[in-house]
């Protein structure tokens, strides 16, 4: 393969810290990373940060800086049996860095089969992630690791990035490039140095060798339009599909959700981050018309955690079709927002004596508590009191949607008040 061949990402990668763009909160002066290699010592690493900022590039120069070997996995391709492989061929004296990308892609027993591999310091962990550690990361692997988060690169940041490329690269240097406007690369890149670099090296290729070329924003738009893949599960597309996908839930289209869950699935999304837009959607446009839908979408997030893919495919489509199946209601997903608008405006509001907490005498004496009326004790288990602040007695923040069982709810309401304004 010739170098231009080689993606430019590759052939412009840093080949020590020193060259490193971006992450100056861990690479500056007296930074974490700076005092790890001043010590020699590396420990277990998660790396949480959006894609292109560097993750892997700074864990191959992190174990080489520390001199120790290398070993490159993706949680796309790796099974439990290459993990007990790999971690059986680690060495007694010199423990190998094990780099592990997209790592919460791995299911529970891939984790835990690296487990007692890092306890024992047969192997230097480093993983890297796009989503919240906290969340899809094993629990006991992310006790035994250091989390460090990677930001986005600056405009600044990538400007310098571009440059630097087009004044080491052979390939750019034949075009002989001149970014006039970075607005456009900045804006299709969003931080992203990979993306940034892959479009920059496509550009290139459409000029002519040995002559001058002007990258404008009207040439960056329009090669990118023309080239840039289809799905980008980072990018524009990606919020369309999703938004396509959550918008036929809402609109009671199986089928619809079917195909626009099969078009991200097929782009490499994320099985979780679907499970989880699943999970909002239960409660945001079903609520309580159908309180099971948010029991369903929280097993299949739990479950597609556990499987994965392929066959978790099964449990998402599954649930999406239970889902825009399902009676639908917006109500309480209104009224939250009322109330949270509400609470903000009235913030100074008291509490009511009798609804206050009275661990105390003083507080007792004080009337804390004192004229609560407990529901439990009226027939029903109900008994009209007010539970606002003065100033907003009366205020409604909820109101049913037309459906079976919340207008249920609110007839059992309606008669408790009927009860209990006749006993008056």
């Amino acid at each position: 393969m010739s170098d231009s061949q080689i993606p430019l990402p590759e052939r412009v990668r840093p080949r020590d810290l020193s060259e490193m763009i971006g992450q100056t909160h861990l690479l500056g002066e007296d930074a974490a990373f700076r005092q790890m290699i001043d010590q020699g010592h590396l420990p277990s690493i998660i790396f949480w940060g959006p894609p292109g900022v560097g993750k892997t590039t700074l864990a191959s120069l992190l174990a080489q800086a520390v001199d120790r070997s290398f070993i490159s996995l993706s949680a796309l391709n790796t099974g439990v049996k290459e993990l007990r492989d790999v971690i059986a061929q680690s060495g007694d004296l010199i423990v190998p860095v094990v780099f592990i990308d997209e790592i919460h892609r791995f299911n529970k027993s891939q984790q835990d089969a690296l487990l007692s591999a890092v306890e024992k310091g047969k192997i230097t962990l480093i993983g890297a992630t796009t989503e919240n550690p906290s969340f899809e990361v094993n629990s006991a692997l992310l006790s035994r690791c250091q989390v460090y988060t990677l930001k986005a690169l600056s405009e600044q940041e990538l400007q310098q990035l571009l440059q630097r490329a087009i004044q080491q690269d052979e390939f750019l240097q034949s075009r002989h490039l001149q970014i006039e406007e970075y607005e456009a690369l900045l804006q299709f890149s969003g931080g992203d140095a990979r993306k940034a670099l892959n479009l920059l090296d496509l550009i290139a290729s459409t000029f002519e060798p040995d002559q001058e070329n002007i990258i404008t924003n009207a040439v960056v738009v329009k090669v990118a339009q023309q080239n840039i893949a289809r799905y980008d599960k980072s990018g524009e597309q990606h919020y369309d599909l999703v938004s396509a996908f959550i918008k036929s839930i809402r609109g009671s289209d199986p089928d619809a959700a079917l195909y626009w869950m099969a078009r991200m699935l097929q782009g490499g999304e994320d099985p979780v981050f679907i499970a989880r837009r699943m999970l909002i959607a239960a409660s945001e446009d079903i609520g309580n018309s159908n309180p099971n839908a948010l029991l369903l979408a929280g097993e299949c997030f739990r479950s597609v955690q556990a499987i994965g893919m392929p066959e978790c495919r099964i449990i998402l489509g599954q649930c999406a079709v239970y889902l825009a199946t399902s009676a639908k209601s917006n109500s309480t997903y209104l009224a939250i927002n009322q109330a949270l608008a509400l609470a903000e405006k009235t913030a100074h509001l008291p509490v009511p004596l009798h609804l206050r907490n009275a661990p105390t005498k003083l507080m007792k004496s004080q009337g804390y508590g004192v004229e609560y009326l407990y529901p439990h004790d009226y027939p029903e288990h109900f008994v009209k009191q007010q539970y606002m602040p003065d100033e907003l007695q009366g205020t409604k923040l909820y109101s049913s949607a037309r459906n079976k069982r919340e207008v249920e709810a609110e007839r059992l309401q309606q008669r408790r008040w009927q009860q209990e304004q006749q006993q008056q």
